[in-house]
């Protein structure tokens, strides 16, 4: 499959691994409404290609993502007779949607884990867009930054339901509250990164995290385990897991992976799973509210 283009980003797909590159380098990669569009296209390309079991999210130059643009001055989020038809497209009844929340909804449907390689500055919807993603690693030079109560605003990207998952309510209310930048190790400490690697090892890092996945699970089971582990955080009660887990495997045990995946294991050798995410990923959900947001 060619490798599609999008004006704010790099797009690149080999050997299982799809990496999403933010390219805007002379603005420190700042997020705008077409960057917006091209991180949730470049997901859109993801789940639909089988070739790709995993994706890597990082940054051109020395930051990760600073932000949103701020070109517009202090109108940049006044949404009052705003022409961006990209933007506007957001309209859901008298609220338009905000841009990091459309691409953070898009990321929590994704079919495939999704790894952040977080390169430097990531600010703002910098670093709430990762609050979505499965698995952050970070630059020791890296810095993180939920600044929105220092610009007048407030937390978006639906980091509020994100942030307190990852960190917990106490770490999630100080770093909003204050809006203060602080270091990556910080954010390894409190839970939000993962690991922390020398620019120079941080994206083999992240490839080779992408490779354990790809080299030894099933890419149904791995789009499936995503969906039960996010979507049951926000579970009511245990019995809408173990509900959901149990169609899970009943469906599962149908398919030609498990076959595969026992068999390997008794015969000693690697799996090679025949089942593919775009025709074989069953639907578990039917009993359970939709989370299709968009």
């Amino acid at each position: 499959m060619a490798a599609p283009e999008f004006e704010t980003l790099i797009y690149a797909a080999d050997d299982g691994i799809a990496t999403i590159t933010l390219n805007r380098p002379d603005r420190l990669n700042a997020f705008n409404s077409q960057m917006m569009a091209d991180m949730i296209a470049a997901f859109d390309v993801t789940d639909a290609d089988d070739a790709v079991k995993a994706v890597i999210v990082t940054g051109t130059g020395r930051a990760f993502c600073a932000g949103a643009d701020l070109a517009a001055g202090g109108d940049t989020f006044d949404r009052r007779g705003e022409e961006d038809p990209i933007r506007n497209s957001g309209w859901v009844g008298d609220i338009i949607r905000d841009g990091g929340g459309r691409l953070t909804m898009r990321i929590y449907e994704s079919l495939k884990p999704v790894i952040a390689a977080c390169n430097g500055a990531a600010v703002g919807v910098g670093a709430t867009m990762q609050c979505a993603m499965d698995l952050r690693l970070a630059s020791t030079e890296a810095r993180y930054g939920f600044v929105f109560n220092r610009r007048g605003l407030n937390p978006e990207a639906a980091s509020s339901w994100f942030l307190p998952r990852l960190v917990g309510v106490q770490t999630a209310l100080e770093w909003c509250y204050t809006g203060r930048i602080f270091p990556a190790a910080e954010a390894k400490e409190k839970g939000l990164v993962r690991s922390l690697h020398a620019p120079e090892d941080l994206l083999p890092a992240a490839r080779a995290l992408a490779r354990e996945i790809i080299d030894n699970a099933a890419p149904v089971s791995v789009a499936l385990t995503r969906q039960l582990l996010w979507r049951m955080v926000g579970a009511t009660h245990p019995m809408e897991a173990h509900m959901a887990d149990s169609r899970a495997i009943q469906a599962r045990g149908a398919q030609a992976d498990v076959r595969e995946g026992v068999g390997a294991f008794l015969e000693k050798r690697p799996a090679k799973f025949p089942d593919r995410v775009s025709k074989d990923l069953p639907d578990i959900w039917d009993f359970y509210p939709a989370h299709e947001f968009r």
